[in-house]
């Protein structure tokens, strides 16, 4: 088997192992104090990150997109989502990728990443407000979602206030606890991502 071809299928290997982690942290998500409790904590992003390090940003999109094609089969919010999950997985995923990929050192790893959960962050806000919060409405009230907010914060005045208040700062402290753990795992993940090379 040429280099050529031994280096793609290590790829493909390393991507459908990651995307298969990724289905299970998908799984593991689970409520925090102080945020409404239809939002949950999980860390199915980071092998998302991770392939986006190990194999290119491209291939931390697509770690992305099959982790919520497979989610579908068990989707509890109409696609809705999982489409949403997609976009916020890839867009962290591709900024830090691209970063990562211009100089590949611990610190503009964790810079992209870095970056990439404030692009997270940000692109979640009209997510939310345009495509899922929209979709819940038809099973749960718009004032009834508001009220989950003000029951912890009773100032809150908006959906809009609220995604700005919780939601924004809560998807970038996951993102950031993603790069967190990245920066810790990827180094001894290298050889095993990626054959005999390292980083």
């Amino acid at each position: 088997m040429s280099n050529s071809s031994l280096k793609k299928t290590r790829v493909i290997a390393g991507c459908g192992m990651l995307t298969a982690v990724a289905i299970v942290l998908q799984y593991l998500e689970f409520p925090i104090p102080f945020i409404p409790s239809f939002i949950k904590l999980d860390f199915s992003d980071l092998p998302e990150l991770l392939g986006a390090f190990a194999y290119g940003p491209l291939a931390g999109v697509a770690i992305a997109l099959v982790k919520n094609v497979i989610h579908l089969a068990v989707s509890q919010s109409g696609y809705v989502g999982e489409l949403s999950n997609f976009i916020l997985g890839a867009v962290f995923a591709l900024v830090a990728g691209l970063i990562y990929k211009k100089k590949k050192t611990m610190k503009m790893a964790l810079l992209g990443g870095v970056i990439g959960a404030i692009c997270m962050a940000a692109v979640s806000f009209p997510s939310n407000l345009f495509i899922v919060y929209p979709f819940y409405y038809n099973f749960m009230p718009k004032e009834i979602v508001l009220q989950a907010y003000q029951a912890i914060i009773p100032s809150m005045k908006s959906i809009e206030q609220s995604l700005l208040i919780f939601n924004v700062p809560f998807t970038f402290i996951k993102g950031l606890l993603c790069v967190i753990i990245s920066m810790f795992i990827y180094k001894p993940l290298s050889p095993v991502l990626k054959g005999k090379q390292h980083q």
